[in-house]
C-alpha cells in the first residue's frame, strides 16, 4: 500500500475506536438519564443496553445496502450521532417539564435505538472502506473491531470518573457530540479528493459544530430552567455527585432536599420526622455511650441525638460526600443541623453501609436507619435480611434500631414487607408511623435483641412535636395501612421477607409508587 493508503487506514482504525467511545458514554448516558428522570436504575439500564445493541444489529443489517459513496455515508451518519446524541439531554429534560407523562420514557427509547442504530451502520463500513483501501478483510474486521472493543472500555471509563462528575448530564452529551462531529470533519478533510460538493459538507458540518458549541455553552442554563419546572420552588443548588443528583431548593422559610429526585426532608415539617426516627430509639436504649447512624448525611438526625447530653461518641456513615459537604457548608442546611457534623462527638464516614458493617467489629446501643427508600438494586440491599441480620449483629443486648420504611398508606406492602424482613433476623420490633405533611404518612420499623414496651420510654429531651405521651398512638394503623393485605380475588398476601437473592422489594416499591 501507498504512504497515503496507509495514513488512511489508521484513520479509519482510530475513527473506529473513537465512535465506539462516543457510543458506550452515549449508551450509559441514557442509561443514567433513564434512571433519574423515571426511576428504577436497573430496568432503565437493562432496556437502554437491549435496545442500544438491538439498534446496533438492525444498523448492520443495514449497512450491507450502502453499495457507494461509503465515506459519504459514514460522515453524515457521524453528523447525525452529533446532532441527536449531543442534544439528548437537554431535550430529554425538555420533554420531561412540559409534554405529557410517558412522553420523556418514549424519547428516551427512541434516541437509544437511533444512536445505536446510527452506530451499527458505521463500524461494516469503516471494514469495507479499509478492505477497498487495500487492507485484507481479515486484518481490516480484526484492527476496527479491536478499536471497537477497546473503545467502548475506555468510554465507560470516561463517563463514571470524568464526563458525569465534572460536566454533567447534559454537558457531557453536548462535548461527546462535538467529537463525534470531529471525527466526521476530519475524515471529509483527508479524503476530500473523493468527495464531490466537499464544500457543502463542510458548510453543514460547520453549521452542526455551531449548535453543538452553543448547548456546550448554554444548553445546561436552559436545561436549568427545565428542570427548575420539575420543583415547587426555587432551585438554590444542584450538583451532580460520584453517586446522584443532589437538588437544594428554598421559598419563603421551605428548604427541600431532593437526591435523584426524591424529596429527602422539607424543612417545614422535617422535625416530625426526625423526632419519631430518634427519640424512641433513644428513649428505650439502656445507654448512649455508642450510636450509629446509616444515611442521614443531611446532618438533622444527628442534631437530635445529641440532645443528649450522655451521648459518648455516633458515628455517621453516608456514601456520597458530597452530601456532607453541603450540610457542613450550606446555610439553609447549618439553620437545620446546627452544625452537627462538626461536632467533636460525631465521626463521619464515607462509606457504603452494608461494608461497612460487614468490616466493623463494634457494639452500639441505638443504631439509625436514615437512608433512601430501595427504589433500585444498590439500595434494596440495605433493606434485605441479610442487611438487618449485620444491624442484629452490631446492636447491643440493649440496644435498638430504628429504621425508616416508606409510607404505609403509599405503599403499604413494601411497608410491612421490611417489617417481616427485619423480623425474619429474630428481632422483635413495634411498627409506627406518623404524618408529615410534606410526605404524607410515614413508617418505622423499632428492633431490638428484647421486646419493646413503648409505654415504658420516655422522651427527656425538647421536641417539637413528639412528647411521651403520644408515642403508644403512633403504634395504630388504620385498617387499609395495616398488615391483612386483600389482594384483587380476596385472599390474604402472604408477604416474604426481602433476600439479596430474591429481592422482591424492588418490585413492589415500583408498583406502589407509580401512581404517585
Amino acid at each position: 500500500m501507498s504512504e497515503q493508503a496507509i495514513r488512511k487506514s489508521k484513520l479509519i482504525y482510530w475513527s473506529s475506536g473513537i465512535v465506539s467511545i462516543c457510543g458506550i458514554i452515549f449508551e450509559v448516558l441514557f442509561g443514567a438519564l433513564g434512571s433519574y428522570i423515571l426511576g428504577d436504575g436497573v430496568k432503565q439500564y437493562t432496556l437502554t443496553i437491549s435496545l442500544f445493541l438491538t439498534g446496533m444489529g438492525i444498523g448492520a443489517s443495514l449497512s450491507e445496502r450502502v453499495m457507494k459513496n461509503l465515506i459519504i455515508t459514514f460522515i453524515w451518519i457521524e453528523f447525525g450521532v452529533a446532532i441527536i446524541g449531543g442534544f439528548s439531554s437537554f431535550t430529554m429534560f425538555g420533554i420531561t417539564a412540559f409534554a405529557p407523562d410517558g412522553t420523556d420514557a418514549f424519547y428516551l427509547y427512541l434516541i437509544t435505538f437511533l444512536v445505536g442504530a446510527l452506530t451499527g451502520v458505521e463500524l461494516p463500513i469503516l471494514i469495507r472502506k479499509a478492505n477497498e483501501i487495500g487492507v485484507t478483510l481479515n486484518k481490516s474486521t480484526a484492527r476496527v473491531l479491536f478499536s471497537d472493543y477497546a473503545g467502548g472500555l475506555v468510554g465507560g471509563l470516561l463517563f463514571v470518573f470524568l464526563l458525569r462528575p465534572q460536566f454533567g448530564m447534559v454537558k457531557s452529551a453536548f462535548l461527546v457530540g462535538c467529537v463525534n462531529l470531529i471525527v466526521a470533519l476530519i475524515v471529509l478533510w483527508l479524503f476530500r479528493k473523493e468527495i464531490r460538493s466537499f464544500l457543502l459538507h463542510a458548510i453543514v458540518g460547520g453549521a452542526i459544530g455551531i449548535l453543538l458549541i452553543a448547548g456546550l455553552f448554554f444548553g445546561e442554563e436552559m436545561a436549568f430552567t427545565f428542570e427548575q419546572k420539575l420543583y415547587h420552588d426555587p432551585i438554590i443548588h444542584m450538583e451532580e455527585s460520584n453517586y446522584q443528583k443532589i437538588i437544594l431548593t428554598h421559598d419563603q422559610g421551605d428548604t427541600r432536599l431532593y437526591l435523584d429526585g426524591s424529596l429527602q426532608f422539607s424543612s417545614a415539617d422535617e422535625y416530625r420526622y426526625h423526632e419519631v426516627l430518634i427519640h424512641p430509639a433513644m428513649g428505650f436504649a439502656k445507654s448512649h455511650e455508642n450510636i450509629l447512624i446509616l444515611g442521614g448525611g443531611d446532618g438533622i438526625a444527628a442534631k437530635e441525638i445529641l440532645k443528649y447530653k450522655d451521648v459518648g461518641k455516633i458515628t455517621l456513615v453516608d456514601l456520597d460526600p458530597a452530601v456532607i459537604e453541603l450540610a457542613k457548608t450550606n446555610r439553609q442546611l447549618l439553620k437545620l443541623n446546627e452544625g452537627s457534623l462538626s461536632n467533636d462527638k460525631v465521626e463521619v464516614l464515607n462509606r457504603d453501609a452494608f461494608q461497612f458493617l460487614e468490616g466493623s467489629d463494634e457494639w452500639y446501643d441505638a443504631i439509625i436507619v436514615d437512608l433512601p427508600d430501595p427504589n433500585n438494586e444498590s439500595l434494596n440491599k440495605l433493606y434485605t435480611k441479610e442487611f438487618y441480620s449485620l444491624i442484629r449483629n452490631h446492636l447491643k443486648p440493649d440496644g435498638t434500631a430504628m429504621i425508616q420504611s416508606t409510607s404505609p398508606v403509599f405503599a403499604t406492602e413494601v411497608y410491612w414487607t421490611i417489617s417481616k424482613t427485619v423480623e425474619s433476623t429474630g428481632l422483635h420490633v413495634k411498627n409506627l408511623h406518623v404524618d408529615v405533611p410534606s410526605f404524607g404518612n410515614w413508617g418505622f420499623v423499632m428492633a431490638s435483641r428484647k421486646e419493646i414496651h413503648l409505654d415504658k420510654i420516655e422522651i427527656p429531651v425538647s421536641t417539637r412535636f413528639l412528647t411521651t405521651d403520644m408515642l403508644l398512638s403512633l403504634t395504630d394503623f388504620g385498617k387499609d395501612e395495616d398488615n391483612e393485605i386483600i389482594n384483587a380475588d380476596g385472599n390474604m398476601v402472604e408477604l416474604q421477607p426481602n433476600t439479596l437473592i430474591d429481592p422482591n422489594l424492588i418490585q413492589l416499591y415500583e408498583n406502589a409508587w407509580k401512581n404517585y
